[in-house]
């Protein structure tokens, strides 16, 4: 267990959340609902209810399922992970299951706002604002074996702004993004305020799957098509853009990682921006880049780790076990796993279970 740290982890968003929102906010506040469960939604049958809208929708166009709220049938059913850790209230019991598991630390990113949650910004800056504060608060209990991400609302860059800042103060370890947020993809001058703040701070952008663009959302049903299209393949796109933009180049020091969303697709990636590029490409090597982009990807523990490691670099791997879900990319017993490999060199997992993550969060 001894400093072995697992890169993405989660927290299913409660009521004691919301119930820190700014007092002018807090009529605004998500309100739990919850309905029988002979319904086409099934055992997923609580929300959040949001300006009208409910959260998550689990059937249908437009869907996406979260373990947030814990009150449906099927989340309080759970035997995997006690609510309480789900949903970080119980934090020395979390800490007895990560001893369990075979973990030292834990770094914690949200769930709810995994999906694009409104166009208003009062709103949006209120959430964020309760969200961060309830995470610094429960990870101080932690010991400092927990680590919390800023979620911006990014419907502000000042408002975003000073939400870094505090978050810094507050033992945050980065500053969470969806591959394309609203209706922008993540290249745009826009977000360079944010970008240069999380330079100055020393916090990392951390890109993680989630469905950040509305009218990608639209277009699929999870029940016949997964996350794949709104979610999963997000991150690639933000990499392409990122790199044939040059962002990395405008913020010499920032760190970029790209969390749940496997790492396989990375020699795919790579081939693409070298066709882009062409004779204008300037790197000696593939790992070249990612050690001078300062570029992080988070494999699973099923992938060909060795293979991807000759594009990324030893230094620029590492996992997380997605703890807390319930979905394919959750992997429980990822430290078991991990070391089950014979084909992994034993250096290569210790790199990516003890050092990177490290290197790309201020976890020191």
């Amino acid at each position: 267990m001894a400093g072995i740290i697992d890169a993405d982890t989660h927290i299913s968003e409660s009521e004691a959340m919301w119930a820190m929102m700014d007092k002018e906010m807090y009529p605004r506040r998500p309100v739990l609902l919850k309905g029988p469960d002979d319904t086409l939604y099934g055992p997923r049958n609580a929300f959040w209810l949001i300006d009208g809208n409910i959260f998550p929708k689990p059937n249908g166009k437009g869907s996406f399922r979260l373990i947030t709220p814990s009150a449906s049938k099927l989340e309080s059913s759970r035997g995997d992970i006690h609510l309480a850790y789900r949903e970080m209230t119980d934090i020395p019991g979390r800490l007895k299951d990560m001893d369990k598991l075979g973990v030292d630390k834990q770094v914690v990113f949200p769930t709810l706002f995994l999906i694009y949650i409104t166009d208003d910004v009062a709103l949006d800056v209120a959430m964020a604002r309760a969200y961060n504060r309830f995470l610094a608060q429960a990870c101080a209990k932690s010991g400092g074996r927990m680590s919390w991400v800023v979620v911006p609302p990014l419907h502000s860059v000042e408002e975003s702004v000073k939400e870094i800042k505090w978050g810094k103060d507050n033992g945050a370890v980065g500053v969470f993004f969806r591959g394309i947020e609203g209706q922008r993809t993540l290249d745009n001058p826009y977000f360079n305020p944010i970008y240069q703040e999380a330079s100055d701070t020393d916090l990392p952008i951390l890109i993680h799957t989630g469905a950040g663009c509305p009218l990608f959302l639209s277009l699929f049903d999870v029940e016949r098509n997964h996350t794949f299209g709104h979610s999963r393949v997000q991150p690639l796109f933000a990499f392409r853009d990122l790199i044939a933009n040059k962002i990395p180049e405008q913020f010499p020091k920032l760190r970029f990682g790209f969390i749940e969303a496997s790492a396989g697709w990375v020699p795919f990636m790579m081939h693409i921006i070298k066709r882009l590029f062409r004779e204008k490409w300037k790197f000696s090597s593939d790992q070249d880049m990612f050690r001078e982009y300062r570029i992080f990807v988070a494999c699973e523990a099923d992938e060909d780790v060795s293979y991807i490691a000759q594009y990324t670099g030893e230094d620029h791997l590492l996992i997380g076990s997605d703890y807390g879900h319930q979905d394919p990319s959750e992997e429980r017993q990822l430290v078991a796993a991990m070391r089950a490999r014979e084909d992994i060199p034993a250096a290569l997992t210790d790199k990516i279970f003890f050092d990177n993550p490290k290197l790309l969060y201020p976890l020191n």
